[in-house]
């Protein structure tokens, strides 16, 4: 399959210059130049089948035409080592738990699959690729970990001072290796910036090799729509036992970046069977201003306590635009949004741990309240079983203690031992400005 770019001046690339460049030339992101569908007859046995099974499946039909078939399945399965469940919350709404992956967050998926995608196109290679990640919380720590001794690549995990937790923190600066910390004087929005000024700076790209881990490399976003066909899975054999093929799904997703709720819309396009997108925001709401006015307006990122949604102009949202042929009606017709500030996020957590004993993380605790508001809209919704709301719950609770117990109570969450562990190790970090030519004249130093 060919890639083209978002910005449209550009020429088609293959997957392994797509995944190996991240961005393109023109500065826009690569898109697949067309989605195959399934056909009915895969979802009528879904249910029956593995989240392996069905990841495999899914993976070929974006990459299976450039990776032979025992390559791909080893890759989807050495990233799946674990499950991503639908727990009953209420009703008819579930938490996808995404946080079952060795970093206990989403972009686990995501960053295993990438990491082992892009080691098989430069198993060969005699230069060192450099990954470049900006994270606002949890996709440091899942690239890191992903990428961790992998011959070959080096990674550089870019994070704005002060606006990670702890916890999020200590997943990426303790491992050494091939893996560097840089702690940026600045915004989530301007470790991108970052990022992004290097991928288009001519003269280093032709003396560094780099890539992007964030989700505006395919490799990592398109693999972020396994779970949701797995979602629809798991309501098939355990919720719609009896007529699984009228089954659909409201799905209420924490977006910040956007990458995952632009998986979902892809998974959609496939022929997964979704009633409706929601995107529940924080304060950071460009996107839910646009799918109310027509209007884009990026601007400064504000700091909240679902950190990892602190983006103020998310970059996949071009690929949504793209998607969708740049039509507001139609965008807006598939997906809601949601806006809620911290004390509605903090009373979200406790109210859902009161009533049903779940306990959700800050953002996750978004697309919950996204999703039962939803519901109050549309009460004409809310006793079909036939209709399922599932909230994407992206992280492990305990990665965020201070709001979380704070809430609920100390003592509520202890902390699973792979965070101890992470937590024990030493912190090993490098300081920067937000300024473009004083970072890329430490990759100059770096690389060499």
């Amino acid at each position: 399959m060919e890639y083209y770019s978002t910005n449209g001046k550009f020429g088609s690339v293959s997957l392994r210059q797509a995944v190996v460049k991240g961005l393109a030339p023109d500065g826009g992101l690569f898109m697949p130049d067309y989605i195959e569908k399934f056909d009915h007859k895969f979802f009528e046995g879904i249910g029956g089948m593995s989240f392996p099974e069905i990841s495999f499946e899914v993976a070929r039909k974006f990459f299976g035409g450039d990776i032979d078939s025992g390559h791909l399945k080893k890759i989807v399965y050495d990233t799946l080592d674990f499950d991503c469940p639908v727990v009953h919350i209420s009703d008819n709404i579930y938490s996808l738990e995404l946080f079952h992956g060795p970093t206990m967050a989403f972009k686990d998926v995501g960053a295993r699959f990438m990491a082992r995608l892009l080691e098989y196109f430069v198993r060969n290679d005699s230069k060192r690729l450099n990954v470049l990640v900006a994270t606002s919380g949890d996709t440091g720590s899942a690239v890191a970990n992903g990428f961790l001794g992998v011959e070959g690549i080096h990674v550089y995990v870019l994070y704005p001072e002060g606006r990670v937790s702890k916890i999020q923190e200590s997943q990426f600066t303790t491992l050494g290796r091939n893996i560097t910390a840089l702690e940026i004087n600045g915004s989530f929005d301007d470790c991108q910036r970052l990022v992004k000024s290097a991928f288009s700076d001519e003269n280093l790209n032709s003396k560094i090799s780099l890539t992007s881990a964030n989700s505006i490399n395919v490799a990592r976003f398109l693999p972020q729509s396994f779970y949701y066909f797995n979602a629809y899975a798991r309501l098939c054999s355990d919720v719609w036992k009896s007529s699984p093929d009228t089954g659909r799904i409201i799905f209420s997703v924490p977006s910040g970046n956007f990458g995952n709720l632009t998986a979902g819309l892809f998974a959609a396009q496939m022929g997964l069977p979704v009633k409706h997108f929601i995107a529940a925001n924080n304060e950071n709401d460009v996107v839910c201003d646009y799918l109310k006015t027509g209007n884009y307006k990026p601007r400064a990122s504000v700091r909240t306590i679902a950190n990892a949604m602190d983006v103020g102009d998310p970059s996949n949202f071009a690929r949504i635009l793209d998607l969708y042929g740049n039509s507001w009606s139609a965008i807006s017709r598939d997906i809601s949004g949601y806006r809620y500030p911290d004390d509605m996020i903090r009373r979200t957590i406790g109210e859902v741990f009161s009533k049903y004993g779940y306990l959700t993380d800050p953002h996750g605790a978004c697309a919950c309240k996204a999703l039962y508001d939803y519901y109050d809209e549309h009460k004409e919704l809310r006793n079909k079983m036939e209709i399922a709301g599932v909230f994407l719950e992206t992280a492990h609770p305990a990665k965020f203690p201070d709001t979380v117990e704070s809430v609920v109570g100390k003592g509520k969450i202890p902390l699973p031992e792979r965070l101890k562990t992470f937590m024990s190790g030493k912190r090993q970090v490098t300081e920067l400005g937000a300024d473009y030519n004083g970072f890329r004249d430490y990759l100059y130093e770096s690389v060499k």
